[in-house]
């Protein structure tokens, strides 16, 4: 670093590689959710269930207006809610 004039630019310290292991978090996350599953069976079997329910409800309310959002909630609520009864 010295012999191309980095020196400066170089981080060097105790939490240095912070930024880069914060970056895995929601990774660990998932993969320590994962953990508790003690068979691959089960988790396929929890994962491909939660897949859809979440899926079914998750409708990207950052890419509707609020009306619309709200008519797709209550379809998919209703839809729920006979597939339930």
């Amino acid at each position: 670093m010295a012999t191309l004039g980095n020196t400066d630019k170089q981080e060097g310290g105790r939490w240095a590689n912070n930024r880069v292991e914060n970056s895995h978090l929601p990774f660990r996350r998932r993969e320590r959710a994962m953990l508790r599953f003690r068979q691959m069976k089960s988790l396929q079997k929890f994962a491909s269930v939660h897949a859809n329910v979440h899926y079914h409800f998750n409708l990207d309310r950052h890419l509707s207006d609020r009306q619309t959002y709200k008519a797709a909630r209550s379809a998919a609520l209703a839809e729920w809610q006979n597939l339930i009864a």
